[in-house]
């Protein structure tokens, strides 16, 4: 099950004064949707999330601006930022690690990079998935009949390396022939129609939020998992293609 794997394991909170937890800000936006949350031992205490988007650019100052209020005005000083690190929109991605590099620098915090399709993963691991061998297909929807996607077994080990795949029905058939798989996120719609296979489960409505990135981020801030602040970049994947305004054509 997932908290077997994410959260913090239990002997090490017993060694552990309550000052030495981590507090930590998560900051979401490699989709349309933006999002903001603060944990704190292990727990969620600050969430936003914006689907009106994309409005990055817009939103996130605000969003941030009120998380940090609310940890300063409740006197909880913070231990790292995490951002979701693509692959996903090169714009979004772009701005949500520019905001988590300034918050960094101002505050002199450690920076978490948390991989997007892990992050995709949290919500369905919290389910009750009934098969042992199952295996999980996040996706992200690129263009056309292309998505972002990786394979990864219940303990989000990569069974596959992300790529981005163009999707008929032998894509994902060696191993859908070996396993059930799970397809979820907003690449797995659109190749719902592709894949016709009894292994083939499709879980809707599942997106990349910051609350689901706690126990991501947790695991590598005991880890001492971080990221330079000054070189990180994040995974775009695949090159950024400039697209003319359809207006101008």
């Amino acid at each position: 099950m997932f908290f077997q794997h994410f959260t913090v394991p239990l002997h090490l909170i017993k060694y552990k004064r309550q000052s030495d937890m981590a507090t930590i800000l998560h900051i979401e936006t490699s989709t349309d949707v933006c999002s903001v949350a603060v944990s704190e031992d292990g727990q969620v205490i600050f969430d936003q999330e914006d689907h009106s988007g994309p409005n990055h650019a817009e939103r996130l100052g605000t969003m941030v601006d009120e998380a940090l209020s609310f940890t300063d005005n409740h006197a909880i000083p913070f231990d790292a930022v995490a951002v979701s690190c693509g692959p996903g929109s090169y714009t979004g991605l772009r701005i949500g690690v520019s905001m988590a590099k300034g918050v960094c620098y101002g505050r002199n915090l450690k920076l978490i990079a948390v991989p997007t399709l892990e992050l995709l993963s949290v919500p369905i691991l919290l389910r009750e998935i009934p098969e042992e061998d199952a295996l999980l297909c996040p996706m992200l929807d690129a263009r056309r009949m292309e998505v972002y996607a990786g394979i990864y077994d219940r303990g989000l080990k990569p069974i596959r390396p992300i790529q981005a795949d163009i999707v008929d029905g032998d894509t994902y058939k060696a191993y859908l022939d070996e396993s059930p798989v799970y397809f979820f996120g907003n690449g797995a719609k659109k190749c719902q129609e592709a894949i016709h296979h009894p292994n083939a489960h499709f879980i809707e409505d599942i997106e990349p939020l910051a609350k689901w990135m706690q126990p991501l981020a947790e695991k590598r801030f005991l880890n001492e998992q971080f990221e330079d602040v000054a070189y990180f970049v994040p995974f775009y994947l695949k090159d950024f293609v400039a697209k003319m305004p359809k207006k101008l054509l």
